[in-house]
């Protein structure tokens, strides 16, 4: 059975994907300062989940210029939205197999990079991705209403087969 958290996750990356649809190529790459552009901010929570996921959890790599093109502290970029789209799918395509693993027990421990353990436990690293998520959905929401587009989602979608489940022991 899939982790509540990891359910949580998958919920966040439907709302974010609902949260940009209709949004133009042209518009996804307009900077309103200081914030980012969604392109950035698409291709920036790719680069998370790479990390997380797919680096520390399993080894690989996927986009190995994302860093560079849309990482925290990186000069500012508006990278093509269909390009971000493309990369945060191939991202979370190989993110969700290891994802599936995890278990009440698996989320108490923690990954490994370059030989060290990393400061947040799996659980807390989940936790940290689905908020960084809510963040940059907010985000997004601000642009695309500074932007002047209409008929905006105004609500948390449709939790069905998302909502609050018991946790299983392992």
């Amino acid at each position: 059975m899939t982790h509540f958290l990891v359910q949580q996750l998958r919920f966040s990356r439907a709302e974010l994907q609902r949260c940009l649809e209709g949004l133009s190529a042209e518009d996804a790459q307009k900077r309103l300062l200081p914030m980012n552009c969604i392109s950035w901010m698409v291709g920036h929570l790719a680069l998370q989940e790479q990390f997380y996921w797919v680096i520390a959890a399993q080894g690989r790599e996927i986009a190995p210029d994302l860093p560079s093109l849309v990482g925290y502290g990186q000069p500012a970029s508006t990278p093509p939205l269909a390009e971000m789209w493309q990369v945060w799918m191939a991202i979370t395509a190989a993110a969700d197999p290891y994802l599936d693993t995890l278990t009440p027990t698996l989320m108490e421990t923690r990954l490994e990079y370059d030989g060290k353990s990393l400061r947040e436990t799996i659980g807390t690293m989940l936790l940290r991705n689905i908020h960084h998520y809510w963040f940059h959905i907010g985000e997004a929401h601000a642009v695309r209403q500074q932007l002047g587009h209409l008929n905006l989602p105004d609500f948390v979608g449709n939790m069905s087969g998302y909502g609050y489940q018991l946790e299983a022991s392992d």
